[in-house]
């Protein structure tokens, strides 16, 4: 399976975001081979507005490929559904994470012979991370029914440490609960995550922790030339992960978008 990856779109109904998105898609359309599927780690709005998902609709509908978002801490969970997900902004339940919070938006998808597990680790209102109860039992259950299918958890907040000050002060707050699902688990060859607008690959939890690199920006890390927090000059960027036949492993190739 060839997974196309893409994070942090932020569009905001502004040229330059949607500039950027529109040449992402562009590049994905140009491909020899196109992708099983294309993963969107979360931050597809800037502000969570109905405006900001019906303009993400009319970019993903340019592909020929499916689509599979998951929110992240910039995205609005009644307006994502709605709007992006064509479903009922008022889900039955409330998430127990905080007081009339909707519910985590948690979906499965299944890619031939693959799964995907799409988990919501937005905190409504909040930049850092956290897999809910509710989540964390979902994933748990679902991964015990998938058996020995090959899955890949993909959300929004790295698990882990990415060594920059500020990325690592707004990542997921309970990586090791997430960790305690995972143990044991043959069938998890890597987690695949968003948020920190770099292409980062690391270990966590004794398998790889892929980051894909931002759309709208690029992270400056410490030791890189430059002010500020981001470098907006940087052009979008891709992961593109490589299932192998047994689905044990993955290979993972990042680029940029020309």
């Amino acid at each position: 399976m060839l997974l196309a990856h893409v994070s942090d779109l932020h569009l905001d109904g502004a040229e330059r975001a949607a500039d950027r998105a529109a040449r992402t898609m562009a590049c994905l359309r140009s491909m020899t081979r196109r992708p099983d599927a294309v993963l969107v780690t979360g931050d597809i709005a800037d502000h969570g507005a109905p405006a900001e998902y019906a303009e993400a609709v009319e970019l993903f509908a340019s592909l020929d490929v499916p689509v599979l978002p998951c929110p992240g801490n910039h995205d609005d969970r009644a307006a994502y559904r709605k709007v992006l997900l064509g479903e009922d902004a008022a889900p039955k339940a409330l998430s127990a994470t905080g007081s009339g919070a909707y519910a985590p938006i948690n979906r499965l998808h299944h890619m031939g012979r693959y799964a995907l597990l799409l988990c919501d680790s937005t905190i409504p209102g909040e930049d850092e991370g956290l897999l809910d109860d509710e989540t964390l039992e979902w994933l748990a259950r679902t991964l015990d029914e998938l058996g020995d299918t090959p899955a890949l958890p993909a959300f929004h907040h790295p698990p882990a440490t990415l060594h920059h000050g500020y990325a690592d002060s707004v990542g997921l707050t309970n990586a090791d609960r997430l960790a305690e699902v995972l143990d044991g688990r043959r069938n998890v060859p890597a987690v695949l995550t968003g948020h920190a607008h770099t292409a980062a690959a690391t270990t966590w939890a004794g398998r790889p922790l892929l980051v894909a690199p931002g759309v709208v920006s690029t992270l400056r890390m410490p030791w890189e030339p430059g002010e500020g927090l981001v470098d907006g000059a940087t052009p979008p960027g891709i992961a593109f992960h490589v299932l192998d036949e047994g689905g044990r492993r993955v290979t993972t190739h990042f680029r940029v978008v020309p």
